[in-house]
């Protein structure tokens, strides 16, 4: 069958290709909208409580009322997730999306013509893990977001800066786009964090040059790097310093620790590096531990 998507809008389940927005939602008209996506390990909503922190923080910032509690967003997604399961009997790991718009209402930027906020469930398979080496392209005409314009530290639904920069590195035979502030300092990828080895030590870009707090990020930069006897610096860096790393690796939800073969011009034909294999082997220990630990947040 082909690849299937189970929707679930505003408790309503049916496939994600059915209609299911109005054409006057804020989030199609304009972006008006927040989210999150979480993935299962071993079964389990990882890191559910990290996630829906980070959701509330950003439907503050936006002035965007959370129209579910944590507790009613887990039940639905346990209703999504079965439903997934029995749709297409994949037993397998699943991607979890949730977005909340600012709903739907007269057509006009005004926050307030907004009569109610909607929400969105999406669940599939989680995308396979990446083994190879990824390729890394600097935008050539796009800079990412400033703190004072659009905070990249907001999830939002305005992404189009990320497409456009996404969209420039495939074009030059790329696997994703690796961004630079304003001031010429690395920030993130489209939808990943950045992290470098130099000696003994991992080094990434600091939240204040501009990036979003990442999940795994902070997982593996608070938890399992320490664990692992793994120094860690945050700082600023620019394209220059380059030829000073040693291994480059990319963090996401759905990526977890995926290793990074060229950032450019710049080469690690290796990869994934020592370092890289020895984080990758620890966060799959992490993960596999929180699964253990957490049999409630089985979807």
């Amino acid at each position: 069958m082909k690849h299937f998507i189970q929707a679930n809008s505003n408790g309503r389940l049916h496939s994600a290709d059915e209609p299911a927005v109005s054409p006057l939602n804020r989030g199609y008209l304009y972006g008006d909208a927040v989210y999150e996506v979480w993935r299962t390990h071993g079964g389990a909503l990882f890191a559910f409580v990290e996630h829906w922190a980070r959701l509330e923080q950003s439907a503050k910032a936006v002035h965007l009322a959370l129209p579910l509690t944590p507790a009613q967003c887990r039940e639905e997604i346990t209703r999504t997730a079965t439903t997934f399961r029995a749709q297409t009997g994949e037993s397998g790991e699943l991607y979890v999306r949730l977005q909340i718009t600012r709903g739907a209402g007269p057509i006009g930027l005004d926050p307030g013509l907004a009569e109610r906020s909607d929400w969105t469930i999406l669940v599939q398979r989680t995308p396979p893990p990446i083994s190879r080496g990824l390729r890394l392209a600097i935008p050539l005409t796009l800079r990412r977001n400033p703190v004072d314009c659009l905070n990249p530290a907001w999830k939002t639904g305005n992404y189009l800066n990320n497409v456009l920069g996404l969209g420039e590195a495939r074009r030059r035979g790329a696997d994703d786009a690796l961004f630079l502030n304003q001031a010429g300092y690395f920030t993130e990828a489209s939808a990943a964090s950045l992290l470098l080895v130099q000696g003994a030590r991992l080094v990434t870009p600091r939240l204040e040059d501009g990036l979003l707090a990442g999940i795994t990020r902070a997982l593996l930069l608070t938890r399992v790097a320490p664990a692992a006897g793994i120094a860690i610096e945050e700082r600023s860096i620019r394209p220059a310093e380059l030829d000073r790393f040693s291994e480059a690796m990319l963090l996401s939800t759905t990526k977890d620790v995926a290793p990074v073969a060229a950032i450019d011009g710049t080469e690690w034909p290796e990869a994934p590096g020592p370092v890289t294999r020895r984080l990758m082997a620890a966060w799959q220990d992490y993960v596999s531990e929180y699964a253990r630990q957490n049999p409630g947040l089985r979807v």
